[in-house]
């Protein structure tokens, strides 16, 4: 379902923002806006989106330094990006791609165009992310394959729900979930789950993979939120 995918359209021409987002919305997905650089960046950091469309040219931080930026913090670097720009240059569509985006449309351009390549550029990413079998983040190693969970090379035995759990995480690193979106994911097929359900599985994978689970390294609690997992790969 495209009702869950979040993207983030950075532009300073108002009209063009409110087109584009208008036809995202059409297509079932959330959009969301910021006019500037700074803004841009500081929404794509706290990991609420799943893919930006970037103006090239932006008041403060320009569209290529936040690719830039991006792409250097291991965070965001496999961050989805299609750039904008009214420059018809091939000089300045290959800085671009160059730079880490993952498409590139020049003004103007058709909106249900636009949204077909966020939908290819989306695909792409998933695709990306089911082929690496094996999730390598800090000490810690999940294979998707064999369902197996290292330690420093030590296997960690977990249940299946605890593994669908932590392995749900570990793909969506910095992404804030809730109780609800976690029980909607892990336990979809099954009844009268408790939302308190997610904490003892939480805390079950924390005696597991933390050296201190009261002080976490890697299931972090949001309060009044939910659970992230971090960590570098």
């Amino acid at each position: 379902m495209n009702r869950s995918i979040n993207i983030l359209v950075v532009d300073d021409e108002a009209d063009l923002v409110d087109l584009v987002s208008y036809n995202l919305k059409k297509e079932g997905f959330l959009a969301d806006s910021a006019s500037d650089g700074e803004a841009a960046l500081a929404k794509i950091k706290k990991g609420n989106y799943d893919l930006a469309i970037l103006d090239l040219m932006l008041p403060g931080i320009q569209g290529m330094e936040i690719c830039r930026i991006l792409r250097n913090d291991p965070k965001t670097a496999s961050f989805p990006i299609i750039m904008l720009t009214a420059k018809e240059e091939e000089v300045d569509r290959v800085l671009g791609l160059e730079m880490g985006a993952d498409d590139y449309m020049t003004k103007p351009f058709s909106p249900r165009e636009l949204v077909a390549r966020v939908k290819a550029v989306l695909r792409r990413t998933a695709e990306r992310s089911i082929t690496q079998e094996i999730i390598k983040i800090d000490e810690l190693e999940i294979d998707r394959e064999t369902y197996k969970v290292t330690k420093r090379g030590h296997p960690i035995k977990l249940s299946a729900t605890e593994f669908k759990l932590l392995l749900y995480l570990a793909e969506r690193k910095g992404k804030v979930f809730s109780r609800e979106q976690l029980l909607d994911a892990v336990w979809r097929d099954e009844a009268f789950v408790e939302p308190r359900t997610v904490d003892v599985h939480i805390r079950r994978l924390r005696a597991q993979i933390e050296e201190d689970p009261a002080n976490p390294k890697y299931i972090k609690t949001m309060r009044g939120i939910g659970y992230s997992f971090e960590g570098n790969r």
